[in-house]
């Protein structure tokens, strides 16, 4: 037994149901999947369209220990525009259209994970402020003098050479 399996105990049996096969590579698989959910870190997936990024995501969630929600979000589906207010929310009158304070993704998933599918989608001002967020658990609404403080385990996922 190694010391993931001694930390997860008995969460780990569930690993190989929902995550099938029996190749060497499934089993390197499920093996850093093991790991991820053993760990608070952050973490990238990378891989072709269709190999199962969210569905890793969600077994690390799942085997986490994490009592929040796990909640997907497809970066590429939201207009560069509205990326701050969906991710860290607004207050009322912050811009033309905000007619009420809402609450961003971060929120939402507190305590949990929030998995960022094609984070390589993201605008480049955007991603100061969520690396400043994944430094320091903080964040701002947008609008809003006042920092917020959240614990949310950030999984993010795409299928391009991120180093390009």
């Amino acid at each position: 037994m190694n010391i993931i399996e001694r930390v997860l105990g008995k969460r780990l049996e569930k690993i190989p149901k929902e995550f099938v096969g029996e190749s060497e590579a499934a089993k390197t698989i499920r093996e850093k999947i093991k790991e991820a959910a053993a760990s608070n870190a952050n973490i990238l997936i990378e891989g072709e369209s269709g190999v199962g990024k969210g569905l890793a995501g969600e077994i690390i969630h799942n085997h986490s220990g994490r009592a929040g929600k796990f909640i997907v979000v497809n970066c590429a589906s939201i207009q560069p525009a509205l990326f701050e207010s969906e991710l860290f929310g607004h207050r009322k009158g912050a811009f033309t259209d905000a007619e009420e304070d809402k609450r961003g993704l971060i929120e939402e998933a507190e305590g949990g994970t929030l998995l960022l599918d094609e984070i390589t989608e993201i605008p480049l001002d955007i991603q100061a402020k969520l690396l400043r967020f994944t430094d320091t658990g903080r964040y701002r609404r947008l609008g809003e003098e006042k920092e917020n403080k959240a614990n949310v385990r950030i999984i993010t996922a795409t299928n391009r050479d991120i180093t390009k």
